[in-house]
C-alpha cells in the first residue's frame, strides 16, 4: 500500500471531522434557556405569552415550574396543559390598587406555578401559556423570573439585566418582553379570546400547536440531521477515493 496516499487520505479525514466539530459547538443553543414568546407585544392588549421549559438541571428531569408576574400585571390565565397541574400563588398587596376601569383591588396573582405529573425529560422541551392583559402605557420591559426545580436541583432564571448591560451576558437570565405601543385602540379582548382557542400546549416531544413557542427546537433537529449526512458524505467520499487509488497502485504494481 502506498503510506503516503493512506497518510494524506487520513489527514484529510481528521480535517472535516475537525470541521465538523466545529460546525457542532457553532449551532445556537437557543434552547438552554427559559424563554418567554408573546404572540402580541402592544399595550392595553391582551397576550398569550409562550414559555419554552428546556433542560435546567444537567441530566436531571423537570419537576416544578414557577413563574414568577411582574408587579404591573395583576392576574394570569394559564392555558391547560395535560403534562402538568397548575395553581395560582394569590399575593396580598400592600396597599389598594386601583385600576384604570376605576375598580380598586387588594389582591393579585403573584406566581403561576406548573408541577409536572411526571418529571420532563432532560432530553426534551414543553411549552406552558400564559395569558395575560398588557399595561396600558408602552416603553416597558416585564421580566417574568421563572424558578425550575428539578429531580436533583434547580435553576433559577432571575436575572435581571443593568442599565446598558446585554440581557446576553447573563447566566441565568429572567424571561422578559418589551411593551410596545399600541396599533388601535387597544380593545384586543375579543381577539385574545379567538387565540386563547386556538392555542395548544406541547407534549414531552417537543412538539408545538398553534402556542407560537419561539425556541428553535425543529430547526435545531434539521440542522443536527444534515450536519450528520454532510459528515457521512465526506466520510463515504474518502473511503471510496482510498480504494479507488489502492486498485491502481496494485494494478500499476503488477
Amino acid at each position: 500500500m502506498n503510506t503516503s496516499l493512506l497518510r494524506r487520505t487520513l489527514t484529510a479525514a481528521s480535517l472535516a471531522g475537525g470541521t465538523a466539530i466545529l460546525m457542532l459547538g457553532g449551532i445556537p443553543a437557543a434552547s438552554a434557556h427559559v424563554s418567554v414568546d408573546p404572540n402580541k407585544t402592544e399595550a392595553n392588549s391582551y397576550a398569550l405569552l409562550t414559555f419554552g421549559i428546556p433542560h435546567g438541571c444537567t441530566d436531571s428531569g423537570t419537576t416544578k415550574v414557577t413563574i414568577t408576574l411582574p408587579q404591573e400585571l395583576n392576574d394570569a390565565t394559564p392555558t391547560v396543559n395535560p403534562n402538568w397541574n397548575v395553581e395560582k400563588v394569590v399575593q396580598v398587596l400592600p396597599e389598594p390598587r386601583k385600576l384604570a376601569d376605576g375598580t380598586t383591588i387588594t389582591k393579585r396573582t403573584g406566581q403561576i406555578v406548573y408541577t409536572a405529573k411526571a418529571p420532563l425529560d432532560p432530553h426534551m422541551r414543553d411549552a406552558l401559556v400564559l395569558s395575560v392583559k398588557l399595561p396600558d402605557t408602552a416603553g416597558k420591559t416585564l421580566y417574568f423570573p421563572t424558578l425550575q426545580n428539578c429531580e436533583q436541583g434547580q435553576t433559577d432564571w432571575a436575572e435581571i439585566p443593568e442599565e446598558g448591560q446585554n440581557q446576553d451576558s447573563l447566566e441565568s437570565p429572567a424571561p422578559s418582553i418589551a411593551v410596545t405601543a399600541a396599533a388601535g385602540d387597544g380593545h384586543a379582548h375579543g381577539a385574545a379570546a379567538v387565540d386563547t382557542t386556538q392555542a395548544t400546549s406541547v407534549n414531552n416531544d417537543g412538539g408545538a400547536g398553534n402556542s407560537g413557542t419561539g425556541n428553535d427546537g425543529g430547526a435545531n433537529v434539521r440542522s443536527w440531521t444534515g450536519l450528520a449526512a454532510g459528515v457521512a458524505g465526506l466520510g463515504l467520499g474518502g473511503a471510496a477515493l482510498l480504494r479507488g487509488r489502492t486498485a491502481r497502485t496494485a494494478k500499476s504494481a503488477t
